[in-house]
C-alpha cells in the first residue's frame, strides 16, 4: 500500500482538518478555502509589515520624492490632492493632520525638502498619537483599579427608632 506523504492537519484559521495537496506538502498552511487563504495571506503581510517597518518608510519616502522631483521637472506644482492622495494613513489621521500652505513652502525651500519634513511631521503626529493612546490605556487600567464604593458623606438623614 502506497504511503501518503502529507497526513491530514488543521488549518491555521478555521482549524478545520484537511489534507494538503500534494503539490504544496508542508507549505500549505490552509484548508484550501478562499476566506482561509485570504486570512492566510493578510496575517502574513501584516507580520512582515511589522519587521520591515524602515523598510516600507524608506520605500514611502523615496517614492514620494521622485515624483515630488518629476512633478517639478515638468513644471506642474504639486497639489495638496496629489500628496495626499498616496499618503498611507488613515482618513481620520490626515483629517486631522495640519494642511501646510504647500506653495508657499515649496517656493521657500524647495520641493524635495518639503516632502522630508512632510513625511517627518506625520511620522511625529503618529507617534505621539500612539503615546497619547498607550497612556490612556494605562489611565483606564487604573481607574478600574480604584475603589467603585461609596464614601458615605455623613450628612445622610437618620431614621428614627
Amino acid at each position: 500500500m502506497p504511503r501518503r506523504k502529507s497526513k491530514k492537519r488543521p488549518c491555521r484559521i478555521c482549524r478545520k482538518w484537511f489534507i494538503p495537496d500534494p503539490r504544496a506538502g508542508d507549505r500549505q498552511k490552509t484548508c484550501g478555502d478562499q476566506k482561509c487563504m485570504r486570512k492566510w495571506h493578510a496575517k502574513k503581510c501584516a507580520e512582515w509589515n511589522r519587521k520591515n517597518r524602515k523598510y516600507a518608510q524608506e520605500k514611502y519616502l523615496h517614492d514620494k520624492l521622485v515624483i515630488a522631483v518629476s512633478q517639478n521637472d515638468a513644471g506642474k506644482k504639486p497639489s495638496v490632492a496629489d500628496s495626499t492622495a498616496n499618503a498611507p494613513v488613515s482618513v481620520s489621521h490626515s483629517a486631522s493632520f495640519p494642511q501646510l500652505p504647500r506653495s508657499l513652502i515649496q517656493e521657500v525651500i524647495g520641493v524635495q525638502q518639503l516632502v522630508i519634513i512632510e513625511y517627518a511631521g506625520r511620522q511625529l503626529f503618529r507617534s505621539v498619537k500612539e503615546v497619547i493612546k498607550r497612556q490612556r490605556i494605562e489611565f483606564n487600567k487604573d481607574a478600574e483599579q480604584l475603589p467603585t464604593t461609596r464614601q458615605a458623606r455623613g450628612d445622610s438623614v437618620s431614621r428614627g427608632p
